[in-house]
């Protein structure tokens, strides 16, 4: 088996693609292969580990489907003479990713400066949002609908910043019905998530007439920003644009490193299989569960909304897939069908409204292992129905959609977060399922 004996990785190489802090990504390039044998499918998981090299925008457990991945300038041989003895035919989508990351963080930095956001009225959809524009947008409805719309800061992350939810009702009083909670910008670099959320409180609220049954019966919690400051990094210039994780400082090998896997974090399974130890890494778990302040936000969020939180939905990109427990392991949990049920009401109608086809099924087992995730969480702390939904990708990187693309995106998301939200209505009307 030539698999990842074909890599000799020293520990004094490991220098993180993902600290991003003195890495302007010149040089690297972005590969397309579709492994059509186990064997070729093995070894691209195998050389995911190493993610000081390889960073894997889609990677798939099934033969027959595309993998895109980054590599590192520095193991580009390597990895090529490992292509070729196992017979992986490869194209290059991407020659120089520093390159497009400089002119999309330009492009975008331009459309902020030309259509800034007053802190009152409407978003468009025309450009990203920073996290205190979109903190100023959610207080701007609070006040503008006060009998509908709360808006509670639930805490600080590390570096300070407010962390906020809005809670949407329909005003007619009634406490203690059902709640779906909903949370975006779990990982930094992935600016359409918290664009998608946005639009969703904006379709709740602002046309709310449309969507008055969603509400009837159901409150809508939702966190827009889960990493507030992994997403301002990003906004600072094109060395950090693919940051992922959160920015408290860690340790490691007499070197200091940034933040925690936000979506390893979490106190169920934590740093089993598909996280790291490794501080230096995308996929660092932390040095404890729940060392994070923004992780442990979400968690207590979860733990507040128990005998009433019916669904999760959790907002990453990119993939085009709607997932769901389990992640730390292949099994399925006895509720699968239920979970599948959802999540596929919502992949049929993004389907039938645009052509756009969703994957859906178990994370694990359509994706790969990873421990320690907010959706396995929350289902753990007894919410039926818990998805995370991976939307399209964009750009040369796929982590930057153009702000062309948000509108578009983040209209078809909506789509299948309606279906899904309506079907989980109709499976859990008023009366708390059994089993909470």
């Amino acid at each position: 088996m030539l698999r990842s004996t074909l890599l000799v990785v020293a520990l004094g190489a490991i220098v993180a693609l993902s600290s991003a802090s003195g890495i302007a990504y010149d040089g690297y390039k972005i590969f397309e292969v579709v492994p059509q044998t186990q064997e070729q499918l093995d070894f691209l998981f195998d050389i995911s580990k190493y993610e000081e090299f390889y960073d894997f925008l889609a990677l798939k457990k099934i033969p027959n489907h595309v993998a895109r991945v980054m590599v590192n300038p520095n193991e580009e041989e390597n990895f090529l003479t490992s292509l070729d003895s196992l017979n992986l035919s490869y194209r290059v989508l991407n020659e120089n990713v520093g390159k497009t990351i400089e002119r999309e963080f330009q492009l975008s930095k331009l459309k902020r400066n030309l259509a800034p956001f007053s802190g009152k009225g409407r978003l468009s959809t025309e450009r990203y949002y920073s996290h205190a524009e979109i903190n100023a947008y959610i207080e701007d409805l609070a006040e503008r609908y006060p009998e509908r719309v709360v808006v509670q800061q639930v805490g600080k992350s590390y570096e300070g910043r407010d962390m906020k939810t809005i809670t949407i009702t329909n005003g007619d009083g009634r406490k203690m019905k059902n709640v779906i909670f909903m949370d975006g910008g779990f990982h930094a670099r992935e600016w359409i998530s918290p664009a998608a959320v946005l639009y969703v409180i904006e379709q709740l609220v602002e046309n709310f007439e449309e969507n008055a049954e969603l509400l009837a019966d159901y409150d809508w919690v939702i966190l827009p920003m889960v990493n507030p400051d992994g997403y301002e990094h990003t906004q600072t210039g094109t060395l950090a644009r693919m940051w992922r994780k959160t920015r408290q400082p860690y340790t490691f090998a007499g070197k200091t490193c940034y933040g925690a896997d936000p979506n390893r974090n979490f106190g169920f399974h934590w740093n089993e299989e598909g996280a790291s130890n490794n501080p230096c890494v995308d996929t660092y778990a932390g040095p404890k569960a729940f060392s994070e302040n923004e992780t442990i936000i979400v968690r207590d969020l979860m733990h507040s909304l128990r005998g009433r939180g019916v669904m999760y939905l959790t907002i990453h990109s990119y993939g085009n897939y709607l997932l769901y427990p389990w992640g730390w392991t292949s099994d399925l949990p006895d509720t699968w069908p239920d979970l599948d049920e959802v999540a596929r009401a919502g992949g049929d109608a993004i389907y039938e409204a645009t052509g756009t086809v969703y994957s859906v099924g178990s994370a694990t087992n359509v994706l790969y292992i990873a421990a320690g995730a907010s959706d396995d969480y929350a289902f753990y702390a007894g919410f039926p129905i818990s998805i995370t939904m991976e939307l399209p990708g964009g750009g040369l990187t796929g982590f930057d959609p153009p702000a062309s693309k948000i509108d578009p995106y983040v209209k078809e998301t909506w789509i299948g977060i309606r279906a899904m939200a309506k079907k989980v209505v109709e499976k859990y009307p008023t009366e708390r399922p059994d089993f909470l």
